[in-house]
């Protein structure tokens, strides 16, 4: 699968096949994909708590829910708690020097192992850390990253994936999560029990809305030729609904025991 098509076929996947695990290699994928994501300082802004579904008690699950995380979590076999360290900063000296060994932080550009020390810490990752609201902001847009790599190399996979809110205590609670980490997604991992695709991409608003050239005043509007080189190659695919996705979705709920 081409990556365009990856990217148009991934959807927020509610309905799991719960009898059915994620392999190991499917699982060690999506975080090897994670791990090679873009990020600040070269540092790593988050970390990852995987589970499988049964390994937490109904109780514990049961804590776990939020007004918008409820049946997801029954039905989903696998769990990825997502954690942002907004201390990773403070690797800077140290992973900074690494890029400038490697050549991909150059003296061209004025990069040093003393220009690490002597400007970038001081001046720039110092300050960072004293403010934990931008320390925060930061590590939850680096992880952001991250997860999106994930999500794309599951959906590659085969597997159906979806974000999710929970209730934070809860999970620091039962993974014993250090304090300095503060816990924002899990992300629920498996095979799709309905159609992959949920009967079409979800609507979003034009281009025009989120997209500017130069200023605000200049809106971007979408490039006919280019709409149509996307859907040849499915990044862009037919919008929700399919006439039978009402249909499908009574289905499932009758098949999982589920209001209609």
């Amino acid at each position: 699968m081409e990556f365009k098509e990856v990217v148009g076929n991934r959807r927020s996947i509610r309905y799991f096949q719960p009898w059915r695990p994620v392999e190991k290699e499917k699982i060690y994928i999506m975080l090897e994909a994670a791990r090679r994501a873009s990020r600040a300082v070269n540092a790593p802004f988050y970390r990852i708590v995987v589970m499988e579904r049964e390994e937490l008690t109904l109780e514990q699950r049961n804590g776990l829910r939020t007004p918008t995380t409820t049946t997801d979590l029954d039905l989903a076999p696998l769990y990825m708690f997502w954690f942002i360290d907004p201390t990773a900063p403070n690797r800077g000296p140290r992973t900074l020097k690494q890029l400038v060994d490697v050549g991909a932080l150059n003296a061209s550009h004025g990069w040093s192992h003393a220009y690490v020390d002597e400007v970038v810490f001081p001046l720039v990752l110092e300050p960072l850390m004293k403010n934990d609201l931008v320390a925060a902001m930061l590590a939850a847009c680096e992880a952001g990253f991250a997860m999106t790599q994930a999500m794309l190399a599951g959906v590659e996979e085969g597997l159906g994936v979806c974000l999710h809110a929970f209730q934070p205590e809860a999970v620091k609670d039962v993974l014993k999560a250090p304090d300095y980490l503060i816990p924002i997604w899990v992300l629920l991992v498996g095979y799709p029990a309905e159609d992959p695709l949920t009967g079409g991409q979800r609507p979003r608003e034009p281009l025009a809305e989120t997209c500017f050239w130069g200023s605000f005043d200049n809106p971007i509007e979408s490039d006919p030729k280019v709409v149509e080189y996307l859907r040849e190659k499915k990044m862009i695919q037919a919008e929700a609904p399919a006439p039978w996705r009402m249909q499908e979705v009574a289905a499932l709920s009758r098949m999982f025991g589920l209001p209609e």
